[in-house]
């Protein structure tokens, strides 16, 4: 039982972010990816509609996920993680549920770990010599094109995920990991500590969602990186 299961929102960005971060830090793990198709919000619903609902049994009833699934079972997984963005500006979108959700989701060799993008998956590339990456917020709870915003202002070196070397690996990683301390502890260091996402998102809604409709921009894969290898991370990367 050494497989992790990896869970996307949707079937396209993701995977070819995923396909390069596999190669950096998962390369001799057995990973498999499947789609919930649908918004973080709708799977809250899937899950208050049904108390004894399995997340893994959920994932194999979806039609996208029917063949990749199909000779698997819950044991067959040692960790499932399910990534997904903020959306805050969905119709669905709910901050309370939000929060029940990392609070339910929040072990990986159980229900499954859900870890969050700020806004959304592209922000692990919203990174330039022209942005002090501490202070870049954006609007929360309206669509602000946020993919066009990014390809707009991140330095060409991030635009496409499968050309990240090792080194533009470690820069990403250690920008928002930083970001991860400063949202929480308001210093732009590099953390000694992980923080849950719940925590992480406590402090979103306290310091920007509740003050300005603002989120802070952050991406959950290096912090899932960092919860996954710690201390080891940036010795990976060196």
């Amino acid at each position: 039982m050494s497989n992790i299961l990896f869970v996307f929102e949707g079937e396209k960005t993701e995977d070819q972010l995923v396909n390069s971060l596999t190669k950096i830090f998962f390369n001799e793990k057995t990973l498999v990816k499947c789609a919930f198709c649908a918004e973080i919000y709708q799977l809250h619903k899937a899950i208050s509609d049904d108390d004894d609902l399995d997340t893994f049994t959920l994932l194999k009833e979806i039609p996208q996920n029917k063949e990749i699934l199909n000779d698997f079972n819950r044991n067959d997984f040692a960790e499932i993680y399910l990534f997904f963005d903020y959306d805050g500006h969905s119709t669905l979108a709910d901050d309370d549920s939000l929060q029940q959700m990392l609070e339910l989701f929040s072990e990986e060799t159980e229900s499954g770990k859900l870890l969050i993008s700020y806004p959304m998956v592209e922000s692990i590339k919203h990174l330039s010599d022209g942005v002090d990456f501490k202070l870049l917020k954006v609007n929360a709870k309206e669509n602000i094109r946020y993919k066009q915003i990014v390809a707009s202002e991140c330095d060409s070196k991030y635009l496409q995920f499968s050309k990240y070397s090792k080194e533009i690996w470690k820069n990403i990683v250690e920008n928002h990991l930083r970001k991860m301390n400063y949202i929480v502890n308001n210093q732009f260091d590099f953390p000694t500590d992980n923080y849950s996402q719940s925590i992480i998102f406590k402090n979103q809604r306290e310091k920007y969602i509740n003050i300005d409709s603002t989120i802070a921009v952050l991406s959950c894969f290096p912090i899932f990186v960092f919860d996954y290898y710690g201390s080891k991370t940036i010795e990976i990367l060196s």
